[in-house]
């Protein structure tokens, strides 16, 4: 008895407590491709260092001039590690279990997962649409082109995709948005995720979707990474609220039960540097039999967008890959002219007898060209998703790293050159390891496994 009330999950014991340890089974072995991709990981940081000491050494051996391109690509690598770096460090001070909020793809704490569901997926599409919400269209060709039409003709896209938040190490399954006024800047934007099978609310509470709603107000730049984005309001309790009355209001059948204090309340920083604060309650919204109702009273939930450009053209409403992934076909094409410029003016400049050195030379800018072009491959496959070409394309990315760095202390000769060629390994390596890339890669149909 304790407080007058019996403790069932601790009945009061009849004998003297005793403690039976049992060994558990080592755990098995990681495989062979995540325990490749870590070290990976970890190693392209290590370049990173070795090439910031090594660009400040080679500095003593360049004229002026040439140190003016080097602040620009150091500038141009520094905006794609810095948000590399948030990612492996989040890794380590992060814990990768539910927080109730989402993560970007950086790794860096995001936006407050504020709404809880019951109900299918039909019922989800059948509120929101009812609700006057506006699923949000997938990141493709077409949907980029559609956010240009829409700002140089000055008129709303209702559909316009939202960036990505993980939850349950995956993007949000789907999302819904109301413009304000038309504006392409302001608008509300809820993000929903499955939740895994077996999955319960922290005190055991069963439901089948969570979800993130919040509002945009502005355009601005992150603070972690100094990209343009969306900027919220920080009240984010307020914007929660708007969602749950809207489908309140059209579907008097659904029911809210709030969790209290499901979290401390607390005032803290999204992914994007801006302040969110919330009371710490958590909704949870039944939706169950809203599909239904609404085809049991011909409700129509067909969408428009209002966009003069085709659905049918699978090319632009293909997925586009992470924009990162997109530096590194830049990267290959610079990799690419500056071998082919190098071996052309070289074997122009060559005599008719060729020395020992000139061979050497001919035979090593062949091989860094053959190089060039099988990176080119490499990359073509893992915009396919072919989870082992992008590991191989990121070995022999490090690879090349290393050497470069290495024959910068043994060659001044051609040290602009080295530099440039071995900083655009080091950028695809990091963008290789990056989260984002092993998402991308991995949301596939297994090949081969």
């Amino acid at each position: 008895m304790f407080g007058g009330e019996k403790l069932d999950k601790y009945p009061i014991p009849k004998t003297k407590p005793e403690y039976h340890y049992v060994a558990t089974k080592k755990k098995k072995k990681a495989r062979v491709y995540i325990a490749v991709d870590r070290f990976l990981t970890v190693y392209g940081f290590l370049l990173v260092f070795a090439y910031a000491l090594t660009l400040l050494l080679s500095s003593f051996h360049m004229k002026l001039s040439s140190l003016i391109f080097f602040v620009l690509f150091w500038c141009m690598l520094s905006y794609i590690a810095l948000p590399r770096l948030h990612s492996f460090l989040t890794t380590l001070y992060l814990p990768d279990y539910f927080l109730s909020r989402t993560k970007t793809g950086d790794g860096i704490l995001g936006d407050p997962v504020n709404i809880s569901i019951l109900g299918t997926e039909a019922d989800i599409h059948a509120a929101m649409r009812q609700a006057g919400w506006t699923k949000a269209d997938p990141i493709t060709l077409r949907s980029s082109l559609g956010i240009i039409f829409s700002t140089l003709k000055h008129k709303p896209y209702p559909a316009a995709p939202v960036s990505s938040l993980y939850l349950f190490n995956r993007k949000q399954d789907f999302a819904y948005q109301m413009e304000v006024n038309g504006s392409a800047s302001q608008r509300h934007h809820v993000r929903f995720w499955k939740v895994p099978e077996g999955w319960h609310l922290p005190g055991g509470k069963k439901v089948e979707w969570l979800a993130a709603g919040t509002f945009d107000k502005g355009v601005g730049l992150t603070s972690t990474t100094l990209q343009v984005t969306h900027k919220i309001d920080k009240d984010v309790d307020k914007e929660r609220d708007y969602i749950i009355e809207s489908l309140l209001y059209i579907d008097h059948d659904i029911t809210v039960d709030v969790i209290d204090e499901f979290t401390i309340p607390y005032h803290d920083e999204n992914g994007g540097g801006d302040p969110i604060e919330t009371d710490g309650n958590m909704p949870i919204v039944d939706l169950h039999g809203v599909a239904k109702r609404a085809h049991e009273h011909h409700v129509d939930l067909i969408q428009q967008d209002n966009l003069k450009i085709t659905k049918d053209n699978k090319a632009l409403n293909k997925e586009l890959p992470p924009k990162s992934l997109i530096y590194i076909g830049t990267f290959m094409i610079i990799k690419l002219v500056l071998v082919v410029l190098s071996f052309f003016s070289f074997v122009y400049l060559i005599n008719d007898q060729l020395s020992m050195s000139e061979i050497e030379g001919v035979i090593t800018l062949f091989g860094m060209l053959i190089g060039s072009i099988v990176n080119l491959v490499l990359y073509i496959l893992t915009l396919k998703k072919f989870k082992w070409s992008r590991l191989i394309f990121l070995i022999i990315a490090s690879i090349s790293a290393t050497l470069g760095i290495i024959n910068t202390y043994t060659d001044h000769s051609s040290l602009l050159y080295n530099l440039v060629y071995t900083g655009v390994s080091i950028a695809v390596v990091i963008i290789l390891s990056s989260p984002d890339i092993r998402q991308w890669v991995y949301t596939i149909q297994r090949r081969g496994e």
